[in-house]
């Protein structure tokens, strides 16, 4: 039976050996100090101990980490720093496939609407009862029953950095205008195969890496710069505060999400697929949208809705909304609303923390303005299993989550790396050149203003 890639052996695919792995040698040596690590697998056999895995060069001497005791961290590290890929030709798979390009700009790596801190306590704040609102102390007892049920704050608490390496696939894409309907309609064999790989470490870095039918895009935070790559874009950086991914609200960081719903009201309930479940939602306060806002597009709202099962405590599902409106010069007002529904699935215990395994999301992008003639409306879908998850892996550093060369060396990139408290005590001034400076690194990647919608929806 085939034998399924180890945690390792995934990081090994992401490097330029990949090629030469059909022909190293089963017998591998372990470098002094290098440890083991349990993997655990969705639905496969009991924990069990991966085979040692040597650290010196490859037999034909191409790239890896070398005999100098380089570890894969430090791997990691020189391939995040190193110079993004070359400009895309007009060959490229996301410029010809304008839904294969939507899919990766909106769903490859979204942000959550609000901060918040992973190396803070994880306490939820003392309330009256009498001076609280009941929708506010409900919300605090349904996370109560989700921490619960996810294996509890005393286990939560001991997990410093976690990864996750999943496959994922579009299935479907409608575009609907006021004169015709566009349906795609994938079957089984026109599925084009993705994957994604994702790295966290307290406090609030993370790094994503996902490709989808020929084209790939990256993203991260080192805890101070959220930053992302398409080939369509290059590298720009994420207005606005440092943001969790929104990815790994979907069933894979519990932490986080009861973090990210702490403020959150209880409004009501609702049935999801058969399961009676309590609603919480979460409202981005104007000054973070102010702050995630950029001339001509103004950011108005931004909800995200948590539906928790009444029956098991776990959240199944997850509904983001953002609407943005755009001021064209002299012109009417257009508008887009972007909405996410996440729907989770296959909750399994990973080291006594419970993780969802599969789910798939639903994307509506919306365009209206003063006309009925200028509305579209985009629908697409994919779905995401999850093949292997580890918590405390030995070895990741906050070296590992450095941005790109271009975004670290230059002024921009050293403007941006102030933290959310800087930048408002930043003066008006220094706020307006780098403002200049981002407006001018942006011109030479894209004037479309659907493409300015699609920066600001990460």
């Amino acid at each position: 039976m085939e034998r399924k890639q180890g945690l390792f052996s995934a990081m090994r695919g992401l490097s330029p050996a990949t090629s030469s792995r059909g022909r190293r040698s089963r017998a591998r040596s372990v470098s002094p100090g290098s440890g083991l690590i349990r993997r655990r697998r969705s639905g496969g056999p009991p924990p069990e101990t991966l085979s040692p895995l040597t650290e010196g060069p490859d037999p034909d001497g191409s790239e890896g980490p070398d005999s100098r005791g380089e570890s894969w961290g430090q791997w990691m590290m020189g391939q995040l720093c190193s110079a993004p890929p070359p400009a895309p030709s007009p060959d490229d798979v996301a410029c010809r496939r304008p839904d294969l390009r939507l899919l990766l700009a909106v769903l490859g790596a979204p942000l959550a609407p609000v901060q918040v801190s992973s190396d803070e306590p994880l306490l939820l704040p003392h309330m009256s009862i009498k001076n609280t609102p009941i929708q506010t102390l409900s919300a605090q007892y349904i996370l109560e029953q989700y921490t619960a049920a996810c294996g509890g704050q005393k286990l939560l608490d001991l997990v410093h950095n976690a990864y996750a390496m999943g496959k994922v696939r579009m299935l479907a894409s409608d575009i609907e205008t006021p004169t015709k309907i566009i349906r795609n309609r994938n079957s089984s064999r026109a599925v084009e195969p993705g994957g994604f790989v994702l790295w966290q470490m307290n406090p609030d870095m993370w790094y994503v890496e996902l490709a989808l039918g020929g084209s790939k895009i990256h993203a991260g935070c080192n805890g101070k710069l959220v930053w992302r790559h398409t080939p369509w874009l290059g590298a720009h950086v994420a207005k606005g505060p440092v943001r969790p991914l929104r990815r790994v609200l979907q069933g894979l960081d519990p932490r986080t999400t009861r973090s990210m719903f702490t403020n959150a009201k209880c409004i009501g309930e609702k049935n999801i697929n058969g399961e009676d479940c309590f609603i919480l939602k979460l409202c981005t306060d104007p000054q973070t949208l102010k702050a995630r806002s950029e001339a001509p597009a103004e950011i108005i709202r931004h909800v995200l809705f948590g539906y928790f099962s009444q029956r098991t405590g776990l959240l199944v599902h997850l509904e983001d909304s953002q609407l943005t409106r755009i001021q064209n010069n002299g012109g009417d007002s257009m508008y887009w609303e972007t909405t996410i529904n996440s729907f989770l699935d296959d909750y399994r215990p990973i080291e006594g923390i419970m993780v969802a395994h599969s789910g798939r999301s639903v994307l509506t992008l919306f365009r209206f303005g003063e006309t009925a003639m200028s509305h579209t409306k985009t629908r697409m879908e994919e779905a995401w299993t999850i093949e292997e998850v580890a918590f405390n892996v030995p070895g990741l550093s906050g070296d590992c989550f450095i941005p790109p060369a271009e975004l670290r060396l230059s002024s921009l990139g050293e403007a941006c790396e102030l933290t959310h408290r800087e930048r408002v005590k930043a003066t008006m001034a220094a706020a307006a050149v780098c403002g200049a400076k981002l407006a001018s690194l942006e011109k030479s990647h894209d004037r479309n203003l659907s493409n300015l919608v699609l920066r600001m929806d990460i």
